[in-house]
């Protein structure tokens, strides 16, 4: 062991700059093998945090015509829950109903304020789900105005006090008391830790066409479920006089960690990601790492020349070959494995660094050790694998061939060679087509007409102190000369994925579509075109059912007609189809609505404040701002530019290509750095060669044209290689995708280009101080 430090410790003073990118490239292939699986274990492990998921299902309708819907009506989930023995447990969610908490604790007779996530389920929701209770019962949803909090939020709320018994006073007189607190579930989770609130027991419990809820079931047992059996018997069980047909619909089943990759469901607004963009980051985080092992390798062969003279005189006074293989071998595991003790220092960096903001878990190596143990044993893999053939290369001259100095390039070492930077070049240009084709989706879904004007406009949440004093509100705002227009919504266009599905009755049949309230300035604020027919009149408060105005999928869909009535509501008019939710999902029927005197539902929202051309944007921001605080000081209301809102939506997105951009200029950088150590090898092999063309009379350029010919051949035929596999990466990418962007052709071109430039540039230079060498120098020892 001494004797192999003793060689590490000359080896590294002989050549340090190998050996300084050896280490720094085998680190930062590590750090970035560690951190890229810590994302791939965040969306492998979705859901498998929460106890029993492998019994817990969710269920969804499954319309005649393959249509799926992730909501249920409430009566459809109770029969449900009678349809087998085998359902232990039932509860429903209400996705729409819920949202941000605004409360007031009295601590010591001062009243503090707080906003939380909240959601109301059914008391049966801890049944189905496992919440680990530190204080209190799971079971306080059956009682009234009880409700459930995570244990950060109650920290948050009453520090190191009990949170138990604690009241949280909503406007007006109602008051919920803390009846548990529950453990936190992991962030990957599709459980929210927020404040749990029972809905109403008699909610909706007759009303067949609200398809509101979400339902859930755990089954005991440990058999796969029966669908058929369960549809069989759900069927059985419907009313002989419901107006619904079920006859050619059914129920789907989706065990809980598969939800994280469902896409194709309506009305599902469970977290999600794709097995696909799994895929690629478990791969690229190999590649990075097989690169890194590659390039650890180029550079110890590239040492042959200078190191073979020392390994042979160790050869002439006795050393075997066997203990110097050994002996290199063992040099490599350590520089291996020193790397690796540098990648954790570089992964805690990483962790207080921006790039902590591109994945969606936590960086810290505590949480991780099966992943920092894996990594350990890999490094040492990446020791031996790496080593083996330099040491046996290095090895394999008779000493009195190298002490004369004539040993050069076998055909077999030379193909090899040339194998290991050609696998680098394809990776190198499908990462870099593979982001690039990220970027312009990311850009083709921010940057794409949505059908209405989304430029100089400002939204912000309201609470009932504004919608109780709107007129106020309005007034004040347009007292400002910035401001062109205000309109009012129940939601948020385009921030989700869909929005509240309603079921009606048009022409005796049942359609489906979604609906989003709004106040009768809303098209016009927004910059929606109508159709045919007309847009919403101040007058259409004052009808009893309100009016419609429905998009052209809706029309062609169920041949809706101008001025027909749905369930006394009349359609005034058809506006084209806007894009009201993301561009993950298909173009749904929707309805834009004016509430009438029998409003039901509920108050709006959001405020939808327009801008005028040439005005100043953070001016008038300001002035919202201080209008919201003037009639409601308490309320944290959330003000910003359109734009934001569009940015959250495609925040997944846009950090999964951020990171897979980083990664694969990572891989990039690596590679060429792989390149400039094979350079060194051949120039090193080549010095006579082009000595002896110097003084033939060859050029500078000419040496140089010869020196790069090898790498240009050998990155024209990875070019064309590596076009089918980016391009079927990224088709497969885009399928995630209704709207996607085009497949251009220019891309590969660009990413080609961009290696070949790398490239030359590297080569180029090595081989410049090689051609440029005076030719003395490399003929004297002949």
């Amino acid at each position: 062991m001494k004797q192999i430090v003793k060689n590490l410790t000359h080896a590294f003073r002989r050549f340090k700059m190998a050996n300084v990118l050896n280490i720094v490239g085998l680190s930062i292939s590590f750090a970035s093998f560690i951190v890229i699986m810590m994302q791939v274990s965040y969306d492998y492990n979705f859901d498998k945090g929460i106890k029993g998921y492998e019994h817990i299902y969710r269920v969804d309708i499954v319309h005649g015509g393959g249509q799926k819907q992730a909501v249920i009506s409430r009566p459809f989930a109770e029969l449900i829950f009678k349809s087998s023995p085998r359902i232990e447990a039932g509860a429903i969610s209400n996705p729409f109903f819920g949202g941000e908490l605004f409360f007031g604790i009295d601590k010591a007779g001062v009243i503090s304020y707080y906003k939380e996530k909240s959601i109301f389920v059914s008391p049966s929701f801890t049944n189905v789900f496992h919440f680990d209770i530190v204080e209190g019962e799971k079971d306080v949803l059956n009682e009234p105005d009880k409700v459930l909090v995570p244990k950060s939020m109650a920290e948050k709320l009453f520090g190191s006090e009990t949170a138990l018994d604690r009241q949280l006073k909503l406007s007006g007189k109602n008051i919920y008391t803390i009846g548990g607190v529950y453990r936190d579930f992991p962030r990957n989770s599709s459980l929210q830790n927020c404040i749990y609130i029972a809905m109403p027991e008699n909610e909706n419990v007759n009303n067949w066409g609200n398809w509101n809820y979400n339902v859930y079931i755990r089954l005991n047992g440990n058999n796969p479920v029966d669908t058929t059996l369960l549809n069989d018997n759900f069927r059985k069980n419907l009313p002989e006089d419901l107006n619904i047909d079920f006859s050619k619909g059914s129920l789907q089943f989706t065990q809980l960690p598969d939800l994280h990759y469902t896409t194709d469901v309506l009305y599902d607004n469970s977290p999600k990601s794709s097995r696909q963009t799994i895929a690629v980051l478990f791969a690229i985080a190999f590649v990075i790492v097989i690169i890194a092992a590659v390039n650890f390798m180029n550079f110890s062969v590239a040492q042959t020349p200078m190191r073979i003279k020392g390994i042979n005189t160790q050869k002439v006074l006795g050393a075997t070959d066997t203990g110097l293989r050994l002996s290199l071998l063992a040099e490599a595991i350590l520089i291996s494995v020193l790397a690796y003790l540098l990648s954790l220092a570089l992964v805690f960096l990483v962790s207080r660094s921006p790039v902590a903001d591109m994945v969606d878990m936590d960086i810290a190596l505590r949480s991780y050790p099966v992943l920092i143990g894996m990594t350990a044993a890999l490094a040492i893999l990446t020791g031996i694998l790496s080593g083996l053939y330099p040491a046996y290369y290095i090895t394999s001259f008779p000493p009195a061939v190298v002490l004369k100095g004539s040993f050069g390039l076998s055909p077999k070492g030379r193909k090899l060679r040339n194998m290991l930077i050609g696998f680098q070049f394809v990776i190198s240009l499908v990462l870099m087509m593979v982001a690039g084709f990220m970027y312009l989706q990311n850009r083709f879904m921010q940057d794409s007409p949505l059908g209405y004007d989304k430029d100089a406009l400002i939204v912000t949440d309201i609470n009932n102190n504004i919608n109780q004093s709107r007129d106020v509100f309005t007034e004040e705002l347009h007292s400002f000369s910035g401001i062109e227009g205000v309109a009012y919504a129940q939601f948020l266009l385009s921030s989700s994925e869909q929005y509240m599905g309603w079921g009606r009755e048009y022409r005796g049949k049942n359609i489906q579509y979604q609906c989003l309230p709004v106040d009768p300035d809303f098209l016009e604020v927004m910059g929606i075109d109508v159709v045919e027919g007309r847009g919403f009149r101040e007058s259409d408060k004052d009808t009893e059912n309100g009016v419609y105005v429905f998009n052209e999928k809706a029309r062609s869909d169920y041949d809706l007609e101008l001025n027909h009535r749905i369930d006394d509501a009349e359609i005034v008019g058809f506006i084209p189809d806007i894009k009201f939710a993301s561009f993950r999902t298909e173009m749904a029927p929707m309805a834009f609505y004016v509430w009438g005197t029998q409003n039901w539902g509920r108050s709006a929202n959001y405020a939808y404040v327009r801008v005028k051309a040439g005005s100043n944007l953070g001016a008038v921001l300001q002035h919202v701002k201080e209008v919201l605080d003037s009639i409601d000081p308490d309320y944290p209301f959330h003000v910003r530019f359109y734009d934001e809102v569009l940015n959250q939506l495609y925040e997944k997105e846009q950090k999964i290509s951020a990171l897979i951009t980083l990664f694969s200029l990572i891989a990039i950088i690596l590679s060429m750095v792989g390149v400039f150590g094979l350079v060194i090898f051949e120039s090193e092999y080549r010095r006579k060669e082009t000595g002896i063309r110097k003084v033939l009379g060859s050029s500078v350029g000419e040496i140089l044209a010869l020196l790069n010919k090898t790498y240009l051949i050998t990155l024209s035929v990875c070019f064309v290689i590596a076009i089918p596999i980016a391009s079927f990466a990224v088709i497969k990418w885009l399928e995630n995708f209704v709207f996607r962007t085009p497949i251009y052709w220019w891309v590969f071109v660009l990413a080609g280009l961009a290696v070949l430039l790398i490239t030359l540039v590297t080569v180029s230079w090595q081989s410049w101080r090689a051609a440029t060498a005076n030719p003395v120098d490399s003929l004297k020892t002949e």
